[in-house]
């Protein structure tokens, strides 16, 4: 005996175990996960973006394929929105400090929170078990709010991904191109970094090296390859003996490392900016253990902003970056995910930054 269908769902697919997500639909209708949602759950006032015959058919079909039942739990949080914003460091205690590297990307987001009517709830590491916490409810807490702004160079992948199939509102600050649907806002760290490769060539460099944290933060990625289409463009070395990428930059990159580019010919190095500073630090405690000047004997360029202990420092040439419009600029698309619209923000160029670190190369005897 066959088992009754309940009247008005369609059933699952054989096999599958799991509630389809929206995502998936989105996937197999071609479209958008913010189009299943006007889709799927229009506003009750009829407002929004208008949906063509077409794609509302694809969309349908798609979700009756799949047998895509709506959470109830899920739309009822949908409709009880009260205008809150969460945003989530992936550190043990929210950077509050002024002299925090994220505490400009914060300005940013609470001047544009409040100019569109959004009050903020802050969640850190620490509230979801500690700054590594993993689990399927690692980030659970932040559905108090009606959408999240996440910030950090590592993220709990999984449950963010969850948090999107779900149909939570997420924007990322920072590129997170791969994992599939989460929606970013992001500094043009490949041109800025083409940039400053570009005004060290004119002044005459012909070997650069890289400096790099050994991960594979998209920040870091960026600025890599902003690095190699530079000297690509310059038409200098390219190779990967150009980038040297390092787990602990003050410790493996030591002088006698320095002293053996410089007689290779090598006359600038740039480090990228990094939360730790490690690439910047461990690069001028190699310059001078090395007891080489600069930028007599080496030009140095940082791509970003030095750490701010080390504000006694002469700001080297490299790029600022606009973190304050970041912010802003993810508070946007945050709030017109949670208003169900579709949008998206475009890449934010940085402004290069000339510097004392930087000059001619030194004439080989």
């Amino acid at each position: 005996m066959e088992p009754r269908k309940r009247p008005g769902r369609t059933p699952a697919p054989a096999g599958r175990t799991s509630r389809p997500r929206q995502a998936e639909v989105a996937r197999l209708a071609g479209v958008s996960q913010a189009t299943v949602s006007l889709v799927l759950s229009p506003k009750p006032d009829g407002k929004g973006p208008v949906i063509s015959e077409e794609t509302r058919r694809r969309v349908l079909e798609a979700a009756r394929s799949l047998g895509y039942v709506p959470d109830p739990a899920a739309r009822r949080l949908a409709a009880a929105r009260n205008n809150l914003l969460g945003v989530f460091s992936f550190t043990a205690t929210f950077p509050t400090d002024v002299q925090h590297s994220y505490y400009p990307f914060l300005v940013g987001v609470e001047r544009e929170a409040a100019a569109l009517g959004y009050d903020l709830v802050l969640f850190t590491g620490s509230s979801t078990g500690g700054a590594g916490a993993a689990g399927p409810d690692a980030l659970s807490r932040v559905r108090l709010a009606d959408g999240c702004l996440f910030i950090g160079r590592h993220t709990h992948r999984p449950e963010l991904k969850r948090l999107v199939e779900d149909g939570f509102p997420v924007v990322h600050l920072g590129r997170r191109e791969e994992l599939e649907g989460v929606a970013w806002v992001g500094a043009d760290y490949v041109e800025a970094t083409r940039e400053v490769v570009g005004r060290l060539a004119e002044l005459g460099h012909q070997r650069i090296v890289l400096v790099r944290e050994d991960d594979d933060a998209p920040a870091s990625a960026d600025r890599q390859r902003g690095f190699l289409e530079g000297l690509e463009a310059a038409g200098l070395p390219s190779g990967p003996t150009t980038v040297f990428r390092s787990a602990d930059p003050q410790r493996e990159l030591t002088p006698e490392r320095l002293r053996a580019w410089a007689d290779e010919g090598v006359t600038a190095f740039v480090a990228e900016e990094t939360d730790t500073g490690a690439a910047w630090r461990g690069l001028l405690s190699a310059v001078r253990a090395a007891g080489l000047d600069c930028p007599e004997d080496v030009s140095l360029a940082l791509l970003g902003s030095p750490p701010s202990d080390l504000a006694s420092e002469p700001v080297p040439t490299g790029f600022d970056i606009p973190r304050p419009q970041l912010g802003a600029a993810a508070v946007r698309l945050l709030a017109a995910l949670v208003a169900g619209e579709e949008a998206r923000e475009p890449l934010v160029g940085c402004v290069f930054r000339p510097g004392p670190t930087t000059g001619p190369p030194r004439a080989r005897p």
